[in-house]
């Protein structure tokens, strides 16, 4: 599987289809969950620290988010890890994401790297500077992006 993904994210690195209203349409799912993971990963790697549970919770989002089995979350982990080693910024993985989630689906993955943020209670500066420019890039606002961190702090119980 994790050749299959390869292969397909190879295949469609520079692979946008328009639509007839000019909105972008999504060309593959596969780049779309590779995309996303690397964000979690970026974010989970911020501080310096990739934690087992912080690959807990990103295998659980992308299960959850794109209803995928164990073994296929896994290799999607995996394969994201190695296209961030690769990468050389940022905008190759939100550069996806903005040209194909709606604005509520970006919203709720600046909570959801929120959630993992919080995930040890405490923010590091790295964290925060980060998020700020994944979210700047995927066109949110910054009350926006402080809207969630406060709504997530709430669902978590933290001050």
């Amino acid at each position: 599987m994790l050749d299959y993904l390869r292969r397909v994210f190879s295949e469609n690195q520079s692979n946008t289809v328009q639509s007839d209203s000019n909105a972008p349409v999504k060309g593959s799912n596969k780049k779309i969950e590779i995309a996303a993971c690397a964000l979690f990963i970026e974010i989970a790697k911020a501080d310096g620290d990739f934690t087992d549970d912080e690959r807990t919770i990103i295998i659980s989002e992308m299960k959850s988010t794109f209803n995928l089995d164990d073994d296929y979350a896994n290799d999607l982990l995996m394969l994201a890890e190695q296209r961030v080693k690769e990468s050389v910024s940022l905008y190759e993985f939100t550069g996806v994401i903005n040209n194909t989630f709606s604005h509520e689906e970006k919203i709720e993955l600046i909570e959801s790297l929120w959630k993992l943020i919080y995930k040890d209670e405490k923010l590091n500066q790295y964290e925060d500077h980060l998020i700020k420019r994944v979210a700047a890039t995927i066109n949110i606002e910054h009350k926006q992006i402080i809207n969630a961190k406060l709504w997530v702090k709430q669902q978590l119980g933290i001050k």
